[in-house]
């Protein structure tokens, strides 16, 4: 490809050379500079690639593009392109690259604090019941047809994602969803294309310190920009912050959630409880007019599906592929329910820090569950603030905690264990202590009682145990399938 064709959408300034050259790969890696690439110097946070701008003269780059004066030798060949930012000049690059690919695609974005892994899979179900092919990208992993790429980040480099695009409209996918991700957004990672609908799900304080925001205003005004990016924004009225989220924005807005005024209502809510699973029933008004039923917990889970809904409606899906596939869908490792008896509920969630195991623990103790018990661990080379606050929630608000090993990566798992029980300490909280994961699992299905409901908190979708640099095959799923088997008990 001509590089000059890759400039088209891009504001840029020619320093050396001429743009009038063919490309043989775009590159932002400076080990995998090879000759006749464009390399994109981009300014990390412990690696600066205009450090390498010789280097790749050398090796016949064939254009370097700069935001900052580079030195390459005096013989050399190689144009230099310079630009205001070399990050937000790489998503554009990216698209151009693999040839647009977002502009034969319905490009779905969705940002805020929690929801967005639940509800990109709600999207993707709801879509695809009513018989479109949806690719994903998301904290978990990125759906091109039957292939599953683990993910990295929530929102990988703009290069990735524009490569996702491409496999995705090669794969014949209508429509892609994924999730954005603040980082992402104040990045630049998902520019060079304009997303169709952009979703708000709510926002509090987090991600913030160092390499991360340097404060909460900060964050609201990265969550922000997606809605300078987007044709049509829908956002939750609920939230006290979304009029500053969206301050300034360029798309036309929806509002969803319980309070009055909003376009999507949901109203008189029910929690439904059933031998071995929890859910909720609800009726919306507005820009639907419907009853819905998830198989899923909570006043959260009505969000997850208000949200679904408000994005579904615009694909002109019908209000029983919604029913359908909302009564249906299920999220790996997020308020997952795993059958185990008709006498105790028991669950999987992702929930890693206090804020999140609060608000699951909270919800959970509506249903009014005879004990509930909560089981999970911290990992290891992490705050040990987190592991305090974990130990303090859980022991306030769950009946029993049954302490227990995370990723211990290169901690020793007594010591995680001992942090987390100075936070219980704080409280008048029963717990035990089962180092093993396996074996705390076993003990919490083999002391069940009726009533109960049961949380394995911390790894959710995650499929292993990082000790000591190396990855063991770890997944809850399967432990709890051969607890069963062992002792004869089929569900």
């Amino acid at each position: 490809m001509l590089a000059s064709k890759m400039f088209e959408k891009l504001t840029y300034e020619c320093v050396r050379g001429n743009v009038d050259k063919e490309i043989t790969a775009l590159v932002y890696d400076s080990r995998k500079i090879e000759k006749g690439c464009m390399f994109v110097c981009i300014a990390g946070a412990n690696f600066d690639g205009h450090s390498c701008a010789g280097e790749a003269a050398e090796k016949g780059a064939a254009v370097l593009i700069t935001q900052s004066d580079v030195t390459v030798p005096e013989d050399s060949d190689v144009t230099v392109v310079r630009v205001d930012d070399t990050r937000y000049a790489l998503a554009f690059l990216s698209a151009a690259w693999f040839g647009n690919p977002a502009e034969r695609m319905r490009i779905i974005g969705i940002t805020g604090t929690k929801g967005k892994t639940t509800t990109t899979y709600l999207v993707k179900s709801i879509l695809e019941h009513a018989g479109r092919k949806v690719g994903l990208i998301g904290t978990i992993e990125a759906v091109i047809g039957e292939k599953h790429i683990p993910a990295n980040n929530t929102t990988p480099e703009s290069y990735i994602i524009q490569d996702y695009f491409r496999q995705m409209a090669d794969a014949g996918c209508d429509t892609v969803v994924m999730e954005v991700s603040s980082q992402g957004l104040m990045m630049h990672r998902t520019q060079g294309f304009l997303f169709d609908i952009g979703i708000f799900t709510n926002i509090e304080p987090d991600h913030i310190g160092p390499n991360e925001h340097k404060d909460f205003e900060e964050y609201m005004a990265c969550k922000g920009l997606l809605f300078k990016q987007c044709r049509i924004g829908i956002v939750n009225g609920d939230d006290p912050h979304y009029q500053t989220v969206t301050a300034g924005h360029t798309c036309e807005l929806e509002t969803y959630g319980f309070s009055d005024g909003v376009d999507l209502q949901a109203y008189d809510m029910q929690l439904v409880t059933k031998p071995g699973s929890l859910g909720v029933d609800f009726r919306v008004r507005g820009l639907l007019n419907m009853d819905v039923e998830t198989n899923t917990p909570g006043k959260f889970s009505v969000y997850n599906a208000l949200t679904a809904m408000a994005i579904c409606r615009h694909f002109d899906v019908s209000e029983s592929d919604m029913k359908e596939a909302l009564l249906q869908a299920h999220v790996k490792g997020r308020i997952e329910l795993v059958k185990v008896s008709d006498q105790f509920t028991l669950m999987i969630d992702y929930a890693h820090n206090a804020m999140a195991l609060e608000s699951l623990l909270t919800t959970l103790k509506e249903y009014h569950p005879h004990r509930l018990v909560c089981l999970f661990g911290c990992g290891g080379n992490r705050s040990k603030l987190r592991r305090y606050e974990m130990g303090e929630v859980s022991g306030r608000l769950a009946d029993l905690t049954v302490i227990t090993s995370d990723n211990p990566r290169f901690e020793e798992p007594q010591d995680i264990i001992d942090d987390i029980k100075t936070g219980i300490a704080k409280t008048d909280g029963k717990y035990v202590e089962i180092c093993d994961r396996t074996e705390a699992i076993a003990y919490v299905i083999d002391h069940g009682e009726p009533g109960d409901i049961i949380v394995l908190a911390g790894k959710g979708h995650e499929d292993y145990q990082e000790i000591k640099g190396k990855k063991y095959p770890m997944d809850e799923r399967v432990i709890i399938a051969d607890i069963l088997k062992e002792r004869g008990i089929q569900v």
